[in-house]
């Protein structure tokens, strides 16, 4: 007895014989596929397009500044371009630190 199987012996070893296949009467007719083509799309040109300004955040911080103790004070507004009050407030005061001696926040308010 030979050793070696050939394919289709091993196939019925593994799988058994095959049943038979019903067999269609008639193929199924297929629709025809359209194919579909990717098209660049239209660029206009950089000068009829309309660039729209990106919406920036911004504070209104007020503060009391001034030179003397408890002489004249003024109002000073500064205006940041962040969302954290705290970090618009710290800028405004360090820049008004920089012209008068005492500074008071007032208020921080969005815009």
């Amino acid at each position: 007895m030979s050793s070696e199987l050939t394919e289709e012996e091993m196939r019925r070893a593994l799988f058994g014989t095959p049943q038979p296949e019903e067999q269609i009467s008639a193929p199924l007719a297929q629709e025809p596929v359209e194919e579909v083509v990717l098209a660049k799309p239209v660029v206009a040109p950089a000068a009829n397009r309309k660039v729209t300004k990106a919406f920036t955040p911004r504070l209104r911080v007020t503060l009391r500044v001034g030179n003397e103790f408890e002489g004249k004070m003024i109002e000073l507004i500064h205006e940041a371009d962040t969302l954290s009050s705290l970090l618009a407030q710290q800028d405004a005061v360090k820049i008004a630190k920089k012209k008068y001696k005492y500074v008071e926040v007032v208020s921080v308010k969005s815009m």
